[in-house]
């Protein structure tokens, strides 16, 4: 029983759960059952992050499943859904299946694996699509994170075999023949002064672009992954209004950071794509309140101490995100009026939900409905620690900033998984 919680930051009430379920809402009588005391606090459908990067197999010294799913919990997250670029690449049914019972295993949140676009990742042939697809695991998503689809043929080939099935490819946006090998800095004056390869804004738009025409030519869907960009934005947008099956997804970091922090020259600030200048992030913060971006994605990227701590263009790229992702979105849109938890809820669960298929997540608060569930506080304020981390890297980029809004517990089918910041 979950008692005094606003739900969605509305009305006022108790909820009873039964048997992994929502059972009752209001007053309901809870003689003899366990008692959440949630005054003060808000209860939001789980959140569900489409782009998290669980590393294992190949790299269980960044993170496991188990770790990751951890670092989730403790984020409010009860579904993630785990990126192909693993070693072995998960490019056939049975790596799918491993990474889906690898989560099964874990029991922090339901682990959903991307299988790879293309075999190894390498862009020419098509990876095992239908087989993943009907595996076990039910693949919905593929995606080569990482590395984009950049040729039109392969791209159009895997949206006419996904269509069967009504599949998603979830694009990394980025021409590879505009950002080159090297590129690793927003192309500007900024990049030319710190002397970093620059990646430009027209790497990301060519290939949305692209993208739209295909999903228009096949009638497929395309997910466009952390877009960064004001064009980038603008092309989802003119992408959208033709009747393309186009959906976006934004991270927290490309909305809060932006590109001058590179001037320390600190690779926990190296992230693929770049980040960007304050006027692309003030542009993604709109498209996001306004609905042309679709969700928010973590693009949770834990690396080993080894592979970070390098000179800027040397370390690898990506950053931790899960347990932060909540009080950055709340901070930045919901603290300032531009969201609602409505709102919120719709980006990071509902929505996010819908694109993947999860059924049980996403839903409704209602009787009847999956308790997947997570409890926040909208007061709380937390200064972040990356050494408190529940992820086995360190690669945080928020560490000493104070955030608004903390998860309070996160509820998996009825069963807490997260509390107060300890995982269970």
């Amino acid at each position: 029983m979950i008692t005094g919680a606003s739900i969605l930051g509305a009305d006022v009430a108790d909820i009873l759960i039964r048997d992994g379920k929502i059972a009752e809402i209001g007053s309901p009588d809870a003689d003899g059952a366990e008692v959440i005391d949630a005054d003060g606090l808000v209860v939001l459908p789980g959140l569900v992050d489409l782009h998290t990067h669980l590393r294992e197999p190949g790299r269980e010294d960044a993170e496991t499943v188990r770790t990751g799913t951890a670092a989730a919990a403790a984020g409010g997250y009860t579904a993630v859904l785990a990126m192909a670029n693993t070693t072995p690449v998960t490019d056939t049914a049975e790596a799918a299946e491993r990474i889906y019972d690898l989560g099964v295993a874990a029991g922090h949140a339901d682990v959903q694996p991307i299988g790879a676009v293309t075999k190894g990742l390498d862009g020419a042939e098509l990876a095992e699509l239908g087989l993943m697809h009907r595996s076990r695991a039910r693949v919905r998503v593929f995606s080569d994170d990482g590395r984009c689809v950049g040729d039109a043929r392969v791209m159009r080939r895997a949206l006419e075999y996904i269509r069967a099935f009504d599949g998603v490819i979830s694009q990394h946006a980025q021409n590879p023949e505009l950002a080159g090998p090297n590129a690793c800095c927003h192309e500007g004056e900024l990049s030319g002064r710190l002397g970093l390869p620059g990646w430009p804004a027209a790497a990301e738009t060519t290939i949305i672009a692209r993208d739209v025409e295909l999903a228009l030519l096949t009638g497929s869907r395309v997910h466009v992954a952390h877009v960064t960009t004001a064009e980038g934005l603008e092309v989802v947008r003119w992408g959208k209004e033709r009747g393309a099956r186009i959906t976006a997804e934004v991270t927290p970091h490309h909305l809060l950071l932006t590109t001058d922090l590179l001037t320390s020259y600190d690779p926990v600030y190296k992230v693929n794509p770049p980040l960007r200048p304050a006027e692309d992030a003030e542009a993604l913060r709109a498209g996001l309140a306004d609905g042309t971006i679709d969700a928010v994605a973590t693009d949770h990227a834990p690396h080993a101490r080894h592979d970070k701590e390098h000179a800027f263009v040397d370390a690898a790229f990506g950053m931790l995100g899960l347990e932060t992702a909540f009080a950055i979105v709340h901070d930045l849109m919901v603290t300032t009026g531009r969201m609602t938890f409505d709102d919120l809820a719709r980006v990071m669960s509902v929505t996010p939900a819908a694109i993947a298929g999860l059924a049980g997540h996403g839903q409704q608060i209602a009787p009847g409905a999956a308790a997947n569930l997570v409890l926040v506080d909208p007061a709380a304020t937390t200064t972040v620690d990356r050494d408190a981390s529940h992820s086995l890297s360190r690669n945080n980029p928020y560490h000493g900033r104070t955030l608004t809004g903390a998860v309070h517990a996160t509820i998996l089918r009825g069963r807490v998984t997260a509390q107060a910041g300890e995982v269970l």
